[in-house]
């Protein structure tokens, strides 16, 4: 950009080749026209939809470009990246995550989450008359990873650190084994939530001690993509200013260590349905966190076209005496989305929280009826997968046939609703028969 030299007994404006003599007037006139110019385009580029890598960034204070957010990346200048393989490995890291993002979130397909920890796997199999012993727990998820099809439906699986080092009865490894059915690897890094010191009943996310050298181990082992968790509870003054930035800054820290590690980070910051609370209330607190943790994420700058968004559906609490018809709780998700999740993020994978099976998916229909949105549309379920599946097997070998159809059986009733294509007869249809539904 020109820039006028006040010294300069001729006000010239300096360039490229040198001072060049202008008269006051012209000068001021260039500048001003190029000072209108930048502007005009920085406010056009954070008006658009989606960000091109090579598009000003509107979210970094003082920043402009990707490149200048990511240093870790360095980005492929022209004229060094064929020469310094630092630069041209963390290209490739960058595209690589990109291309996650955006292959969890493909159409059609979403997130199986399998990441219980082992004292709520135990709570899981306790549900169905069983104690929960690591080979239980290990043939449980062998019978969901050696579903045959569900790469179909399922994007990725979301492993804990227990399953991630399991392996199948021959000998394969789960990730291995996920990646022959098409499914991406991915892991839960948090280590839970703690209560937050002087703040009753409000918790934090702990496990950033570490989290670095347990990224790259992570890494080796397939994993391509990674989650951590935050927790928002309503009710009386909660949640506070406090535990809300507390664990946006935690969440942003996490994305910036998964990034660096070349995994693409899921963030999810669940509002829970806990509580007597309004939908109302619910958008309020959604829409303050949402824009909390991108604030921060901007400020770690983190790359949003290689992240993900595990946010909860707006929903009324499980008690308020006023409960919400799936299109409400469409329409009130779809405006809060809108008013705090940036466009350059390629897809929102939707948690599924309290609700049921087919509470969920017809919810998740009703999204996906308001299309087009500005970002894919998408599921990232456990119990909603997952509990007709441990129903049909109840711990006998002889039902994981019937316990594997009931996983395939749901997760293609997720890719119908990623279509807005979903209906409630399609629950009593057997496999093949709802493309006539």
């Amino acid at each position: 950009m020109s820039k006028l030299t006040p010294g300069h007994p001729l006000r010239t404006v300096c360039t490229a080749d040198g001072p060049a003599p202008y008269s006051s007037i012209t000068s001021i006139l260039l500048t001003a026209l190029a000072v209108a110019t930048g502007d005009l385009a920085r406010q056009r580029a954070g008006e658009a939809k989606r960000f091109r890598l090579s598009s000003f960034w509107p979210y970094g204070p003082g920043r402009e470009t990707l490149r200048d957010q990511c240093p870790w990346w360095a980005g492929p200048r022209r004229d060094t990246v064929t020469s310094n393989p630092t630069r041209r490995r963390c290209a490739v890291e960058l595209k690589a995550m990109i291309h996650t993002a955006e292959a969890l979130v493909a159409p059609g397909k979403g997130i199986l989450a399998a990441d219980e920890s082992t004292p709520t796997m135990a709570k899981r199999l306790a549900g169905i008359g069983l104690e929960s012993t690591e080979q239980r727990r290990r043939a449980y998820r062998q019978i969901l990873f050696t579903t045959e099809g569900i790469g179909e439906s399922i994007s990725g699986v979301i492993l804990f650190d227990e399953t991630i080092r399991q392996r199948a009865d021959d000998g394969t490894p789960f990730p291995e084994l996920l990646r022959r059915q098409g499914v991406i690897p991915g892991i839960k890094v948090d280590g839970g939530t703690k209560p937050l010191a002087g703040f009753p009943d409000e918790v934090i996310t702990e496990g950033l001690d570490g989290l670095r050298g347990r990224l790259e181990e992570y890494a080796s082992l397939g994993a391509r993509f990674a989650k951590w968790r935050a927790v928002i509870r309503i009710g009386g003054m909660r949640p506070t200013a406090t535990c809300v930035e507390a664990n946006a800054h935690a969440l942003a820290r996490y994305a910036a260590l998964a990034q660096e590690a070349g995994l693409t980070p899921i963030v999810e910051p669940e509002v829970l349905m806990d509580g007597t609370h309004s939908l109302q209330r619910c958008a309020e607190v959604t829409v303050a966190t949402l824009r909390a943790v991108y604030e921060q994420l901007s400020r770690h700058r983190i790359v949003l076209e290689a992240s993900l968004l595990k946010p909860n559906m707006i929903l009324p609490g499980q008690d308020c005496s006023e409960q919400a018809s799936d299109d409400e709780i469409a329409e009130s998700t779809i405006r809060v989305m809108r008013q705090a999740v940036p466009a350059a993020v390629p897809g929102i994978v939707f948690l599924s929280g309290g609700q049921t099976d087919e509470q969920a998916t017809a919810r998740l229909d009703a999204l996906n009826r308001r299309a087009p949105q500005p970002w894919e549309l998408s599921f990232s379920f456990g119990r909603a997968l997952q509990a007709p599946v441990l129903r049909a097997w109840a711990g006998d070998d002889a039902n994981v046939g019937p316990a594997q159809a009931a996983l395939l059986h749901r997760a293609e009733l997720n890719s119908a609703a990623r279509g807005g294509s979903y209906h409630a007869e399609m629950e009593d249809l057997g496999l093949g028969q709802r493309a006539s539904v």
